[in-house]
């Protein structure tokens, strides 16, 4: 059987002097050295900018200005107001970037090899530059919607920090022509930068909690891992994925700004009985984007993911393969940043399983140590215990229709980790900190989880 051909696109992105030109480098000759085909998207402001334009010259005002042009509404004309230079010059910038990035795709598309397509900054960096109203505006005039140009453009976001937030004393601005933001403001535009991408399903946030050259490993490591490419101890920065109990919901003002998505899950038939295969539906508003993932058992350390993306019409064709053994997964999805960590708040919905009613999980992706990361979780949710490895609450065992003690299917093949969870404050007012190993049907507060009795070594159900 011919090996399909991989086509893969990144979308580097991150605030001033964060490691984008090194990371572009770094990808170009890793992947070309395993074989691939590498094209380089060129940042299209970067273009323009050197071209003479420059921001502080476009206008930003429109009111009481307008135009001859006009629309007929009842029995009067209405003038249209004239639309300021910086809105129309954003408006051209994403144009035409969505050109040169359709140039590339194309090529990619007739690659004979496996390609890989980095581009230097993608479609909703735009958004960190003009208004929410003026954004929103800007997609309704263009026929354009977020998760089109968010979610189902692009197959992964890296975010590399500006070294202005967590490593100062290595900010510059005299190696980039176009740059000459101070530290404050870099932090800004690092800020504003990622939080234009939050809501996509693959979203990495590399931080400056390591030296540069790790820094650096561990973005090569998130486009290694999310393609199932084997890289032994290469790239090894024990970055992996954590999972957190959620006592409840508290009320939205407490969040940072965020996405709310709806997701649906179905486990597949798989003929092989080492693996896990699934589909899921992930929506704003009525835009949806559709994802077929395959899992296999660890290989040198790691779990190997597949991930593929869908049409509409390929995943209606793809649920007549659902396994009957498993429950629909509803979830609404939360996906925000904070203190430099992208967090995803899993919340269930009915109809349900009852070991799933109530139930919140937090989700990170972290190279941090423990100690680190628990100053780095959110302070205005009240987390019960670190459930990372715990089969316990494996979406896939989660999502059984029999009872755990009866079934053969609950799965202990992916492996967690074997470092020590993280210990989150002491029960109080009669609360259960939920353990792992206890064996019983453990309950708190309508968040429930059933275990089977000696469940022995913990499964890690990652990037469910």
């Amino acid at each position: 059987m011919e090996k399909q051909k991989r086509l893969y696109k990144i979308v580097l992105t991150g605030g001033p002097c964060g490691g984008k030109t090194t990371g572009q480098s770094r990808l170009c000759t890793f992947f070309e050295n395993l074989g691939w085909k590498v094209f380089r998207v060129p940042e299209t402001a970067t273009v323009l900018l050197s071209g003479g334009i420059k921001f502080s010259d476009l206008s930003t005002e429109e009111d009481g200005v307008y135009s001859g042009e006009s629309d007929y509404l009842g029995a009067c004309y209405i003038g249209k107001p004239v639309l300021d230079e910086g809105y129309k010059f954003q408006e051209n910038l994403l144009k035409t970037m969505l050109q040169i990035e359709n140039t590339f795709f194309e090529l990619g598309e007739t690659c004979q090899r496996d390609c890989l397509i980095i581009c230097d900054r993608g479609a909703m960096d735009a958004s960190a530059f003009i208004s929410k109203d003026k954004w929103e505006r800007m997609m309704n005039s263009n026929g354009w919607n977020p998760v089109e140009l968010r979610d189902n453009r692009y197959n992964q976001i890296i975010h590399m920090v500006s070294a202005a937030n967590g490593a100062e004393d290595f900010y510059s601005t005299e190696d980039h022509a176009c740059r000459s933001e101070n530290v404050g403001l870099a932090r800004e535009l690092d800020y504003n930068a990622a939080a234009a991408w939050v809501g996509h399903p693959y979203f990495d946030v590399i931080d400056n909690s390591t030296d540069f050259e790790a820094k650096i490993c561990r973005m090569l490591q998130s486009v290694c891992q999310k393609l199932g490419i084997d890289t032994g101890d290469r790239l090894t920065t024990n970055s992996r994925k954590r999972k957190f109990l959620v006592k409840c919901l508290p009320d939205d003002a407490e969040f940072p700004p965020f996405q709310d998505f709806d997701v649906v899950h179905n486990y597949l038939q798989a003929n092989n009985p080492n693996m896990q295969a699934r589909l899921r539906k992930r929506g704003q508003k009525g835009h949806w984007s559709y994802i077929h993932t395959i899992r296999k058992p660890k290989i040198r350390g790691q779990v190997i993911e597949v991930k593929t993306q869908l049409t509409h019409r390929d995943y209606i064709n793809m649920l007549a393969q659902r396994d009957d053994s498993h429950f629909t997964i509803f979830k609404k999805r939360r996906c925000f940043l904070y203190n430099n960590q992208y967090f995803q708040l899993d919340i269930y919905r009915e109809p349900c399983h009852a070991r799933c009613k109530g139930l919140i999980l937090l989700e990170t992706y972290s190279a941090l140590e423990n100690g680190h990361l628990e100053r780095c979780l959110p302070k205005f949710l009240t987390l019960v215990e670190e459930v990372t490895g715990n089969p316990d609450y494996s979406m896939f065992n989660l999502s059984l229709r029999e009872e755990w003690d009866t079934t053969k299917k609950f799965c202990r093949k992916f492996q967690g980790t074997s470092e020590e969870p993280i210990q989150i404050g002491s029960p109080k007012n009669g609360d259960l900190v939920l353990g792992t190993n206890n064996g019983l049907k453990k309950e708190m507060n309508g968040t429930s989880a059933e275990a089977v009795q000696n469940p022995g070594t913990h499964e890690f159900a990652k990037d469910e």
